[in-house]
């Protein structure tokens, strides 16, 4: 199962938490809020594992 890890305002933004991320060998997915494509102007979902969740909150206090 997927679960949210943070909530990106842009596509520049998604695709930084998703390469520091996968930098440490964390799965990721990303997806538009709201169910639509709603390009760079819509705020991006990045999802992991539930099991590398706790880690990729870890991660993410530590780099951003």
């Amino acid at each position: 199962m997927w679960t949210v890890v943070h909530v990106a305002l842009d596509d520049v933004n998604a695709q930084q938490v998703r390469s520091v991320l996968e930098a440490e060998g964390i799965m990721v997915r990303l997806r538009p809020m709201g169910g639509s494509s709603q390009g760079e102007s819509g705020s991006i979902e990045v999802l992991v594992l539930e099991s590398e969740a706790e880690e990729a909150q870890q991660v993410l206090d530590e780099k951003l």
